[in-house]
C-alpha cells in the first residue's frame, strides 16, 4: 500500500491565510487603545507632562505594540504548524516541506529590518529629547550632593541679579523645584562628591549628576501640578533621602516664588550655592565606612 499525500483541506488553507490578517487585526487593536488616559494604556508608564516625555512615552507605547505583534504571530506558528500538519490516520504522511527559500529569506531579514527600525525611532526620540534651544525661559543650576538636592535660579530680577535658591532644612524636609508651566526649562546639572542621578517621572526624564561633568537636558511641562522626583543612582549609605518636588505653577505664581525667595536674605547669594553642609560634613561619624 503506496503513501497517501492528501491534499490540504480548504479549511485548513483558509486558517494559513487567516494568520497575517489576525496578525494585522492585533495591531489595529492595539493602535485604537493607544491613548494616555490610563496607566493601563500608557504601559505603566506615569502620567506625562512634558513635550519632550510625550514622543518619549509614544516610543515605549509603540515598542510594546510591536512585541505584542510579533508575539502573537510567532506563537500562533509555534502552536498552530504541530496541530495544522499533524497526521489525522495511521495510514496519513503530512506534506513533507524540505526547505521553503522565501519564508526562510523572511525570518532571516525580518528580525534584521525590526532592528533598524527599532534603533532609528529610538535615535530620533533620543534627539528630540536631548534637544536645547539657546536661550531658555528659566535656567535652573540643579545641585546633588550628599544628601540633598539644591536648586539655584541664577540672575534673578526679583533679587537684583543675584542668585536665590531653594534646599533642604535637613531630616525629613524635602525641597520643592518651582517652574512655570508652557515654558522652555533648563536644568543645568552639578554635583560636588558623587555620582547622582536628577529623575522626574512625569516628565519621562532622567540624567547622571556627575563630578566634573556637568550634564544639563531641557523640558516643556505641559501641565500644572506637583509631581514627585528623586535620585535614580545609589550613590551612598543615605542614598533614600534624595528625593524632591517638582511643582509645576501659572508664570504668575512663578514670578511670585522668586519675589518671596528674593526677599528671606537666607535663600538669595552672590552666586549658586553648589554645595550645602551635607557636602562637606559628615551626617554621622561612621558614614565613610557604609560607601
Amino acid at each position: 500500500m503506496g503513501w497517501w499525500h492528501p491534499e490540504r483541506p480548504r479549511a485548513q488553507r483558509r486558517f494559513r491565510r487567516a494568520i497575517p490578517l489576525a496578525g494585522f487585526v492585533v495591531l489595529a487593536a492595539a493602535l485604537s487603545g493607544c491613548s494616555t488616559d490610563s496607566q493601563w494604556e500608557r504601559i505603566g508608564m506615569p502620567e506625562i507632562k512634558s513635550e519632550q516625555g510625550e514622543h518619549i512615552l509614544q516610543l515605549w507605547q509603540g515598542a510594546w505594540i510591536a512585541a505584542l505583534v510579533t508575539g502573537v504571530i510567532t506563537w500562533a506558528l509555534i502552536i498552530g504548524v504541530p496541530i495544522w500538519f499533524r497526521r489525522r490516520s495511521d495510514d496519513e504522511v503530512p506534506v513533507q516541506t524540505r526547505y521553503n527559500l522565501p519564508i526562510e529569506i523572511f525570518y532571516t531579514i525580518f528580525p534584521v529590518i525590526m532592528v533598524i527600525a527599532f534603533f532609528a525611532h529610538t535615535v530620533r526620540v533620543q534627539n528630540i529629547a536631548l534637544d536645547e534651544v539657546e536661550n531658555p525661559d528659566v535656567t535652573v543650576l540643579v545641585v546633588g550632593q550628599k544628601w540633598q538636592w539644591t536648586f539655584n535660579y541664577p540672575d534673578t530680577e526679583a533679587a537684583g541679579g543675584k542668585n536665590v535658591y531653594v534646599n533642604s532644612a535637613g531630616g525629613d524636609d524635602i525641597p520643592t523645584l518651582v517652574i512655570p508651566v508652557g515654558k522652555t526649562v533648563e536644568f543645568d546639572l552639578y554635583s560636588p562628591d558623587v555620582i547622582h542621578d536628577f529623575g522626574v517621572p512625569a516628565f519621562a526624564m532622567r540624567m547622571d549628576v556627575v563630578p566634573g561633568n556637568d550634564n544639563s537636558f531641557q523640558v516643556k511641562p505641559t501641565g500644572t501640578g506637583t509631581f514627585d522626583g528623586k535620585c535614580y543612582e545609589l550613590c551612598g549609605a543615605y542614598h533614600s533621602r534624595m528625593l524632591f518636588r517638582v511643582k509645576v505653577v501659572t508664570e504668575a505664581e512663578y514670578e511670585a516664588f522668586l519675589k518671596k525667595l528674593a526677599a528671606d536674605p537666607e535663600h538669595v547669594s552672590d552666586e549658586p550655592v553648589k554645595g550645602g553642609v551635607y557636602s562637606e560634613n559628615l551626617i554621622n561619624h561612621d558614614e565613610e565606612e557604609h560607601e
